[in-house]
């Protein structure tokens, strides 16, 4: 198997402390000796090395390594030769043109679709319904290669316009999901996608696998102020990052394994698509909407952007949509009105809601699990109170088994909210339940609303699990069945206010289709006047 390598940067930053490690694993600290490659962004241009040498042993490798080139992308990878020849034209990272962008892919895995048959028979993907819609072939004989040119063969015929990030987003989410489709056991896709100097996508399956020793998955660490000393893994050498960063400065670095002996590397989830944009990780399509808004999307001097009608672009602003249903159910005639003594968002990510939501709420706390997502909400100033921690335990008074090492839990459990929030949080909760009970007994009885966003599905087709309510997606995301839904509500005592599904389907997932939907809670008087009485 291969290795690879990504940077993503909010300021031009260099990666030789990075690639001083991640280069002795090609053929002296590992056994990926059989090439090497970068391909480095710089403005709408790209710098590419490649080399059939171990990168351990390659000149060009020492060159690169002593070369402080500055870059907001970039990607490397050292190759392990199990499917194609060694060979130049095997070297990773590949590059094509497409749209007048130069887009690159470096991958890790075997794909069983693309392998060890003529190239005639490889699938075709998304729109692509015949092979003389076929516009990119591979130029060597790897997997890697051919699973490339599908994906861009499926963007090219998807699309006559560039598409926004969400758009982007979402299409990839689906082709990778067909890609893995029918060979989940044997496929193992982990890549790096650039399509520019801002934006980096990175998909992984299937993660770790107990007792094997093969690298499955996809790591990523985020450095950010205050920066400290990092020491590499496979070199002994270390940089102290708070001699010779700024304040302004962001990395997030993405690996097949930990670089460092001495950072806190987050492994992809099994399935996980994220996009990287100035050294951020976002994973929800409202928050590449954001990010698009910025002018940080696809550029190109030739091809015109979809023009997105209003009412196809509120698609995507989740938290707008989920502040107006939540306006409806309240009467509240202007967003100006404040109605809710305190709020509390659950999964606030960067504050996209926090900023719908903050003209509402006298006292509103933000709650995230990652760090990093705080400090993009913290630059916002739209909540009066940020906690870092899992919301299962911020919201629990006692740990559910034993004790919690966490040190946030509970901090939530002894107040009191007019309102909780949360989006795309529960699509990473397999059992709602607990979670719903939670958050009824910190709500106001008399006037609390529970909000937020989900993932469900229609009825399955001679379902093999009947009785779970939920499955787990190939996209790493949970959606659960209607009947679990409608019955979490009422043992936790909520009544349904309102229930908002998508128009069209997010995706599908065995046939049946997965929709996206805003629900709007509040607690069941019947229930209440049926205790007291």
């Amino acid at each position: 198997m291969c290795q690879l390598l990504g940077m993503n940067c909010a300021t031009p930053t260099d990666f030789n402390f990075s690639f001083r490690g991640f280069a002795r694993r090609g053929g002296e600290t590992d056994k990926h000796e059989h090439g090497w490659g970068m391909a480095i962004y710089e403005g709408h241009g790209i710098r590419t090395f490649l080399d059939p040498l171990p990168a351990a042993e390659s000149r060009v490798a020492q060159f690169v390594e002593g070369y402080p080139i500055k870059t907001l992308n970039m990607m490397a990878h050292i190759r392990f030769a199990t499917q194609g020849k060694v060979a130049l034209e095997n070297v990773h990272p590949f590059c094509r043109e497409m749209w007048g962008i130069y887009w690159s892919f470096a991958h890790n895995g075997e794909v069983p679709k693309y392998s060890n048959k003529p190239y005639v028979e490889y699938p075709l993907l998304g729109r692509v319904s015949n092979r003389t819609e076929v516009f990119y072939h591979p130029v060597g004989d790897t997997d890697s290669e051919a699973v490339f040119c599908a994906i861009l063969n499926a963007l090219r015929a998807e699309f006559t316009e560039l598409p926004t990030l969400p758009v982007l987003y979402e299409t990839l989410q689906r082709l990778c999901a067909q890609i893995v489709e029918g060979d989940e056991e044997l496929t193992i896709l982990n890549f790096l996608l650039g399509c520019g100097q801002y934006n980096l996508f990175a998909y992984s399956w299937p993660g770790s696998r107990p007792g094997s020793k093969v690298w499955n998955g996809l790591h990523y660490t985020i450095r950010k102020p205050p920066f400290s000393k990092a020491k590499l893994a496979d070199v002994d050498y270390s940089v102290d990052f708070s001699t010779c960063t700024t304040p302004a400065d962001r990395v997030a670095v993405i690996a097949t394994a930990p670089l460092t002996v001495d950072e806190e590397w987050k492994e992809f989830k099994r399935g996980q698509l994220l996009m990287f944009d100035r050294g951020l990780a976002f994973s929800e399509s409202y928050e590449t909407h954001e990010v698009e808004t910025q002018g940080r999307g696809l550029f190109s001097r030739y091809i015109s952007k979809c023009s997105v009608p209003t009412t196809s672009a509120k698609l995507y602003d989740t938290p707008g949509l989920l502040r107006e249903l939540v306006d409806e159910v309240v009467s509240s005639d202007t967003r100006e009105v404040v109605w809710a003594r305190k709020g509390a968002d659950l999964g606030c990510g960067i504050g996209c809601s926090g900023v719908l939501f903050r003209s509402c709420c006298e006292y509103l706390t933000g709650v995230d699990l990652s760090p990093e997502m705080l400090d993009g909400a913290r630059d916002r100033g739209c909540y009066d109170e940020l906690v870092n921690g899992n919301i299962e335990c911020v919201l629990r008074k006692h740990p559910k088994f034993g004790r919690c090492k966490n040190p946030t839990h509970g901090a939530l459990a002894y107040t009191t909210f007019d309102l909780i929030i949360s989006l795309s949080t529960f699509v990473y909760i397999m059992d709602i339940k607990n979670v719903f009970s939670d958050i009824r007994e910190l709500l106001n009885c008399e006037n609390g609303i529970f909000a937020f966003s989900m993932e469900f599905l229609d009825e399955i087709e001679n379902d093999p699990e009947p009785e779970k309510g939920y499955v787990l997606q190939r996209c790493a995301r949970y959606a659960h069945k209607k009947w679990y839904l409608d019955e979490s509500t009422k043992a936790s005592g909520f009544a349904t206010k309102a229930f908002q599904p998508t128009a069209v389907p997010l995706r599908q997932h065995n046939g049946a289709n997965v929709y996206g939907v805003l629900v709007v809670l509040e607690i069941d008087k019947s229930v209440e006047a049926g205790a007291s009485d």
